[in-house]
């Protein structure tokens, strides 16, 4: 599947579709599943059309036995090693964003 090519809007919902096939490989009722997690079968529907709480995705996921899946949907990340020595051991907080180098053209651009 290509997901670049998708709106936000068809993401969530083919992962909603996704979801829901896993509740009926273990044949449970939508009824069955929401009541495992604590949603009314009006929020497991909204869920699986796309429409849900990220947390209440986890929730799904946990009870189908699935939380693996979220390893791979957002893998841990860490910084290279010398990233890290420039860090000194610190965590870092906040990105600082890419700056622009000014050079002599902009200068000359620049009508005032």
């Amino acid at each position: 599947m290509k997901f670049n090519s998708m709106t936000d809007k068809a993401i969530a919902a083919e992962i909603g579709g996704r979801i829901e096939q896993m509740r009926l490989e273990r044949n449970l009722t939508q009824q069955q599943l929401a009541d495992r997690v604590g949603l009314s079968r009006v929020s497991y529907r909204s869920l699986v059309a796309g429409q849900g709480k990220f947390i209440n995705f986890i929730a799904v996921l946990r009870t189908l036995d699935q939380l693996a899946l979220v390893e791979q949907f957002v893998p841990e990340t860490t910084f290279s090693p010398m990233e890290q020595l420039k860090l000194k051991g610190k965590q870092r907080q906040r990105a600082s964003g890419s700056r622009e180098v000014k050079t002599e053209q902009d200068d000359e651009e620049a009508d005032w």
